[in-house]
């Protein structure tokens, strides 16, 4: 009786174990330079890592990986939202140094752009904006009642501002080639 109880204690706190593994946000190193990130109970999440572009190469998800609404890459990393979940990789070779060429902004490109975004009905909206490839967005003055948390319920990517879970604010981009 002792060893099966000891045997079914073990095995319980195996699977515990794993079920704390598989409900927290999903960050793994994968081989060749790719990695594995998750939205965990679709909640925002950050995989940091050090490429300025990504590619989707699967998607591990039921809920939907569409980029610049459910996944992106910003300064901080691969970002995930609403059970986006996949793997990863460095998107080599488009504009910059290393396209050699590519689309080159107007004189007028670096500057600064007021604009206000809300999330309707406590819901994710994207307010579209080139930020550029080293913009950056910053919450100039909260209008909404629920609270603005950067990463949370506002942030920034190269499509433009977003917000959800109800906050409305004012944001100013900085945007930069």
């Amino acid at each position: 009786m002792r060893v099966s109880g000891g045997v079914l204690l073990g095995s319980t706190i195996g699977l515990l174990g794993l079920f704390s593994l598989t409900s927290a946000p999903s960050v793994q190193a994968q081989g060749g330079g790719s990695i594995q990130c998750g939205s965990s109970n679709g909640k925002f999440s950050v995989c940091q890592v050090p490429w300025r572009n990504a590619r989707l190469v699967r998607q591990d998800s039921k809920s939907a990986c569409v980029r610049d609404q459910t996944w992106g890459v910003d300064q901080r990393g691969v970002w995930v939202d609403r059970g986006c979940r996949g793997v990863f990789a460095e998107e080599r070779g488009h504009g910059g140094s290393h396209g050699g060429g590519g689309w080159r902004p107007g004189p007028d490109w670096n500057r600064s752009i007021r604009l206000e975004c809300s999330s309707q009905d406590n819901r994710y909206q994207l307010c579209q904006v080139d930020l550029g490839r080293q913009g950056r967005v910053r919450l100039e003055r909260q209008l909404s009642k629920n609270r603005c948390t950067e990463g949370y319920s506002w942030g920034g990517n190269r499509a433009g501002v977003w917000v959800n879970h109800g906050c409305r604010g004012q944001f100013v981009v900085d945007r930069r080639w």
